[in-house]
């Protein structure tokens, strides 16, 4: 059983993934390179791979034909573009699967990503070929800032006319019935949470259900990228009927590459990619796996974590003179009320609060008297031992006073 689902979101004008469920083999493709070109290459790249949707004698015959379907549909998209020099720098990622009996052959590319979902747990089994993914898999940045670097969407490996042999990253994995297996292009993995994602997987039984669910999820955080779900069910039943083979996004639409040339420079410094994590479009790239563009990354990522140390040392630095200057404030303010109390057996006058905090005292004697506390009748006694508030220095004098005149009675 499975289930294919393609939204062109809430912001873009088009749609440039493509998704493709078949008899055994299910993907999905996420087109880069503008108006002109992300549409056309996933849905070239989705048509040619779909040929390789057949029974195979073994996973590893399955493996074959998938990495090299991917790579026949890499050479397609140069030579369309050799073509159509209007679609230079077009490119897509691809993320697909084929069945093969208790096995599940794998070829992936790009950041579109893969899921097993198995006993209530959800796993992430493609890698994504990124910038940051790089940078998080070699221990300079973590997950979490990973989700906001400013390179967040530079993509490292893809199909298109930039690389004449990219490097396909395949496995074979085991699988079993009640296994759910979920592709999916960053417009939803990249807004909804793999929770989120879980929960919907567990609680909805029918695929195309799920998939409608997921996909509504994603608009309902937004959804300002293209977002295409595929989902395949592992059922224990040898009889199933085989799903009918089925294209979604720009794959299911007519190919035409005019309709938004004279919108796109034919010249682009660098390809326009779907954001990972913007509310609204914003440019980003795709890089080949060069030392020097690696390197010079790098660098401008320790220039970032720099100017955010400063930025949270000044922020600090802010904080901490706030607070000292608070402090200060306060205690001069304690110092501006009096009372009358007991020091040393003695009535005295004292300068500030009877509160303290912690250790520290905010109060200190201003004034001893001679008046004895066991001189004085037990009311007053008591009064002076609990402390007697003056609104001021004149009005402490009057109650030490009153006090001396009764300690004489």
């Amino acid at each position: 059983m499975s289930a294919a689902v393609s939204h062109v979101g809430k912001i873009r004008s088009s749609n440039q993934d493509s998704g493709y469920t078949g008899r055994h083999l299910f993907l999905v493709a996420d087109g880069m390179g503008g108006h002109a070109g992300g549409d056309v290459a996933s849905a070239i790249a989705t048509k040619r791979i779909a040929e390789a949707d057949k029974k195979y004698e073994s996973a590893s015959d399955a493996e074959f034909a998938l990495q090299s379907a991917l790579i026949a549909a890499n050479s397609l998209l140069a030579e369309t573009v050799f073509e159509h020099s209007e679609l230079t720098g077009m490119g897509t990622t691809v993320s697909g699967l084929v069945r093969v009996d208790d096995q599940i052959v794998i070829a992936h590319i790009g950041d579109s990503r893969i899921y097993l979902f198995r006993e209530g747990e959800l796993s992430q089994i493609s890698a994504d070929h990124t910038f940051v993914q790089r940078l998080v898999d070699s221990g300079r940045i973590t997950p979490e800032e990973a989700a906001v670097h400013p390179r967040r969407s530079v993509l490292m490996r893809v199909l298109g006319d930039v690389d004449a042999a990219p490097e396909i990253d395949t496995s074979i994995l085991g699988t079993a019935p009640g296994d759910r297996w979920l592709i999916c292009s960053d417009g939803l993995s990249s807004y909804v949470s793999d929770d989120e994602i879980a929960s919907i997987m567990s609680s909805t039984p029918k695929p195309q259900d799920a998939a409608d669910r997921l996909v509504r999820k994603s608009l309902d955080h937004g959804a300002p990228d293209n977002v295409t779900v595929v989902l395949l069910d592992i059922t224990d039943d040898p009889d199933a009927p085989l799903a009918r083979p089925e294209l979604v996004g720009s794959a299911s639409q007519p190919l035409s590459f005019e309709a938004e040339v004279a919108r796109r420079p034919l010249n682009l410094p660098t390809l326009l990619l779907h954001p990972l994590k913007a509310t609204k479009p914003d440019p980003s790239h795709f890089e080949p796996e060069s030392e020097d563009y690696l390197v010079e990354l790098i660098e401008e990522d320790k220039r970032r974590a720099r100017r955010r140390r400063i930025t949270w040392l000044a922020m600090v630095a802010v904080a901490v003179a706030a607070i000292v200057i608070a402090v200060v404030l306060a205690y001069n303010w304690t110092q501006t009320h009096f009372f009358v109390g007991v020091d040393q057996g003695r009535v005295a006058i004292f300068q500030g609060v009877q509160q303290n905090v912690g250790p520290i005292q905010l109060s200190s004697v201003y004034q001893s008297t001679t008046i004895d506390i066991a001189d004085l009748p037990s009311f007053q006694r008591q009064s002076v031992e609990t402390t007697i508030s003056a609104d001021n220095l004149q009005q402490a004098n009057d109650i030490v006073a009153r006090l001396a005149a009764a300690s004489e009675q």
